[in-house]
């Protein structure tokens, strides 16, 4: 039997690619389920925010805008000093820039979300009360009435 088998080199069989899509999908979907993305660079300190009693879950996380208030990094301290600041998005503003910030946020969302939109004001806890109570009534004055405390919880 021996005799009758051709002396042709085989080549061997091809992989299959036939699972090569799924794989690539569940990679992508897994790195897409996993990653955050950035919310805003921070211009101040990392809050020393103080322990949560309570919580509240929110409901869109969309319709949440931050207000932080602490003092600014070491590299921010030539210009504003060692005072704690508002930061508003991306940037450091006055109190009077407040107003407009609410405007703009609320403009960016669906109309019908706007009266949803909760402000999450993140404050350093050895921050002085001046400075919250001054944010909080131009909050008022923006009609901006949902204000949530956001804490880190502790480690």
């Amino acid at each position: 039997m021996a005799q009758f088998r051709s002396k042709e080199k085989k080549t061997p069989p091809a992989i299959s690619t036939q699972s090569l899509p799924d794989i690539i999908f569940m990679l992508i979907f897994f790195f897409m389920v996993s990653t955050t993305m950035r919310e805003s660079t921070l211009l101040v300190k990392k809050p020393h925010l103080p322990r949560a009693t309570e919580f509240t879950k929110l409901e869109k996380k969309s319709l949440v805008s931050n207000i932080y208030i602490a003092a600014p990094t070491l590299q921010l301290q030539k210009i504003y000093g060692t005072q704690p600041v508002i930061q508003l998005n991306e940037s450091i503003e006055d109190c009077s820039k407040i107003f407009q910030f609410v405007e703009l946020e609320k403009e960016s969302m669906p109309a019908n979300d706007r009266s949803k939109m909760t402000v999450s004001l993140k404050v350093d806890s050895k921050a002085k009360m001046g400075i919250v109570t001054d944010v909080k009534m131009e909050l008022r004055k923006a009609n901006a009435l949902k204000i949530s405390y956001s804490v880190v919880p502790k480690n």
